[in-house]
């Protein structure tokens, strides 16, 4: 069940914040640092996106802060379901996940900011506080990337080739990478195997591996740049 935090009395003339995160230390940490702020109270938690639905209908957020990696599916797909059902409702990424490959992804997906586990506390709350205001926030660099793709030039030249992966197509991959195989990832996704085989073919052929073992060993190899990060 959605874990509340704070009654509406005691949120009274604060804004209000529903962290959707896995895991529960990282979640009551984050909690502490808003609940710090004078205008800010977390008024529920979630671990997964179905305890997110849930806990929006009954606490009504004013923003919810999303990460990318959830126990029942990706962040990004919770965001884009989240912006059909409440599509007026401010959403902030905050993942360990590299923004290089997932920043861009979740704003398409609708939200209005990124920022990384790894930044300073102060940037977080600063994140929280713009997209509250209506605002974009997302890094220097990832406004820099943003800024060159949309002039052309630089932002033309080939990035990673991960990033030509669409959402579902790197959900696979990252899962891959794991250690689940077709059926668990089947199951996980509420997908058939079929779809999940295909979904295998694309990844193949978009990164030029030659068969299902340069698959898995790319696959394991990116998993491990991304912790290292």
């Amino acid at each position: 069940m959605p874990r509340k935090t704070q009654s509406s009395t005691s949120r009274r003339g604060k804004r209000t914040v529903l962290i959707v995160d896995d895991h529960p230390i990282v979640r009551q940490g984050l909690a502490q640092l808003i609940n710090q702020e004078h205008d800010l109270v977390v008024c529920g938690q979630a671990e997964d996106a179905h305890e997110a639905i849930q806990a929006i209908r009954e606490s009504d957020p004013d923003m919810v802060i999303v990460d990318i990696s959830l126990k029942d599916t990706s962040g990004v797909e919770l965001i884009k379901d989240l912006k059909v059902q409440h599509p007026d409702l401010p959403i902030l990424t905050l993942s360990m996940h590299d923004e290089a490959v997932y920043g861009e992804r979740a704003l398409r997906a609708g939200a209005r900011g990124y920022i990384m586990k790894q930044e300073a506390t102060e940037k977080v709350v600063t994140a929280i506080h713009r997209v509250l205001a209506g605002e974009v926030y997302v890094s220097d660099g990832m406004a820099a990337k943003m800024v060159s793709k949309l002039v052309g030039g630089a932002g033309k030249k080939a990035g990673s080739p991960v990033e030509r992966l669409s959402d579902r197509e790197l959900e696979v991959f990252r899962m891959l990478g794991e250690g689940y195989n077709t059926r668990e990832m089947a199951e996980k996704l509420h997908l058939s195997v079929k779809t999940i085989e295909t979904y295998r073919a694309h990844i193949k052929d978009k990164l030029a591996l030659q068969d299902a073992s340069e698959l898995l060993r790319a696959a394991i190899q990116w998993v491990n740049t991304e912790l290292q990060r």
